[in-house]
Parts: C-alpha cells; structure tokens; sequence
C-alpha cells in the first residue's frame, strides 16, 4: 500500500477515535490522584510543593470540565438552531457560557463547532457581513440529515464518515470491513444506536435508496459477500478532496493522547 495511502487511512482511525469521544463513548475523563505522601518522609517544603501541585491540578481540571460542559451546551443549542431553520448570533451563544469563563469562547465555540460537525454533520457557517450571524447547514455539500419525527437527530456525520471509509479504502470496501471500523465507534449492525437508530438499516438500505451509497454483491462470491461503494449523489454533492479534508480535520490528536487500537488494521 503507498505511503500516502496509509497516512490518509491513519487519519481516518484517529478521526473516529475522535468521533468516540464527542459521542461520550470512552466517558469523562479524570486526572490521575495524586499518591498520599507518608508522614515524615517528605521536607516541609516538598510537601508544600506537593499541595501547589495538586491544587493546580485541581484548577486545570475544573476548567476543563468547564468548557466541556459549556462546549455541550453550546451543542445542543446549535442543534435546536438547526432544527428550527433559524440562525443564530454571537450574543446568544455567549450568554451560554460562564461569565466567568466568556473570555475563553473563542475556544468553546471552535470545539463545539468540530463537534457538531463530527457527530451531526452540521457545519456552524459565519453569514459575511451579517453581524456575527451564523446559519447551520450539513456538511460537505451534503443535502440529506435524515430528520424525521421519530428520530430527531440529524445523521450526515454518519454518512460522512461511511463515505471517509469507502474513499480511503480505495473506493470500494467489503461490508465487513465497514463494520470494523465502526465498531471503533461502538456502533454495529442489529444494534440500535441513540443518533442513527439501526445503523444496518440505515447503510444498506436508507442511504442505497438515497442514492449516496451503492451496495452490491461481490462478483462470484460464494457465499455471497457484499461490498459499498459511493452512490451517484455522493459523486454529485461532494468530492473526495472535501471528504479528506473532513477527515484531517478531525483527525488531531494532542501530544501524549492515547488512542484506541483497532485491532487487524
């Protein structure tokens, strides 16, 4: 496989990785405790350090849960906006945030705005010249969210992701390898999932008949095996450049993160 093949498909892993963790699927994230120091075994002003130590642990730890929870705050907000066709403006969204914390919105909103955009496949787009107003639309040039009364959370981020597979696994993939990669995500075929319900379903026949998606038999495979490929709407709305752009964005990970292995691959 070339090089750039490989780094392209690295990309898409940590962007599922990240995927995971906006999902809330790995849960919060804790500090490691710091070990009780035993009586007498430690200089006055070790131990003294010790204390400064854990306390700014203890301040940078709640700062971030801080943002998190205003990141998904902000989130859900953006998603009402979403769903009610209505834009929104800077002010509102800062109203949501801490006072005390404002001054760090810049960052809250970068972070949520990614966020929306991975799960959701729906990007937060600045209006020019509208006066710090933004209006929410899917992502990638995509058209379809697959809202419907009984499910009420859009499903693009899916759609995107399953594309971001198929293209950087040569444009055509086996339908368990799809699976494979999406178990990264705890999602699997036969299991409901809270955002995009019955993801077999959905894949194999919501997005065939969209027409995003072609799912086909392997030729001369006995037994059968089948394979996905992009639909025509997917070459028509969107582009692999987009689509990998997509997948570079989401696919940072800070210095000393440790990532989930997906195990064959």
């Amino acid at each position: 496989m070339p090089l750039g093949a490989r780094s392209e498909q690295g990309r898409l892993k940590e962007a599922l990785q990240e995927l995971r963790e906006a999902q809330g699927a790995e849960g919060p994230q804790h500090p490691p405790q710091a070990v009780p120091a035993i009586p007498g075994s430690e200089s006055h002003a070790q131990s003294s350090s010790s204390r400064g130590d854990e306390a700014a642990g203890d301040a940078r730890a709640s700062l971030q849960d801080t943002r998190r929870n205003n990141k998904i705050q902000l989130m859900a907000f953006l998603l009402l906006k979403y769903r009610s066709h209505d834009p929104t403006m800077r002010a509102e969204m800062l109203e949501l945030v801490a006072r005390d914390h404002q001054r760090h919105f810049r960052v809250i909103f970068s972070q949520a705005s990614k966020g929306l955009q991975l799960v959701y496949g729906i990007d937060v787009k600045r209006v020019i010249g509208g006066n710090h107003t933004y209006v929410l639309v899917p992502t990638l040039g995509l058209t379809w969210d697959g809202l419907n009364e009984e499910q009420g959370r859009p499903k693009t981020g899916f759609l995107a992701v399953v594309l971001a597979i198929i293209l950087l696994r040569g444009g055509r993939v086996p339908e368990e390898e799809v699976w494979h990669f999406l178990s990264v995500v705890e999602v699997y075929p036969g299991r409901e999932h809270f955002i995009y319900g019955e993801p077999r379903e959905l894949i194999t026949r919501v997005l065939v008949q969209e027409r995003y998606l072609k799912y086909r038999q392997v030729r001369h495979s006995n037994p059968a095996h089948f394979e996905l490929l992009w639909g025509l709407r997917a070459h028509a709305e969107t582009s692999p450049r987009q689509v990998k752009h997509f997948v570079r964005r989401h696919a940072h990970r800070p210095a000393g993160h440790q990532s989930v292995p997906i195990r064959g691959r």
